[in-house]
């Protein structure tokens, strides 16, 4: 069906474990805080302690979804990826 040493496929299937990365850390976010959220409203109403989490795991979320949706071709793309093997390989010569 595909040859795996490919490296369109090697691509494609990297590209899919991202997004699949991103979305398992945005379910378990979810999942996770809904149950800070109900724990903190039964044990301690008053003090919302449950919106650290929210907050800074939350813009661990918003960095993820940059970095797999909207600047994966500009930092981390093919590009790049091309260029860096050329300067590796061109430092193993000397």
């Amino acid at each position: 069906m595909h040859d795996t040493n490919d490296e369109s496929y090697k691509r494609a299937k990297k590209r899919l474990e991202d997004v699949k990365g991103f979305y398992t850390n945005l379910i378990s976010y979810i999942i996770v805080n809904i149950f800070l959220f109900i724990i903190n409203m039964i044990f301690t109403p008053g003090f919302w302690w449950f919106l650290f989490p929210l907050v800074f795991w939350g813009i661990g979320v918003v960095f993820h979804f940059l970095g797999v949706f909207v600047f994966e071709k500009r930092v981390f793309g093919k590009k790049w990826e091309d260029k860096k093997i050329q300067q590796y390989m061109e430092d193993e010569k000397k």
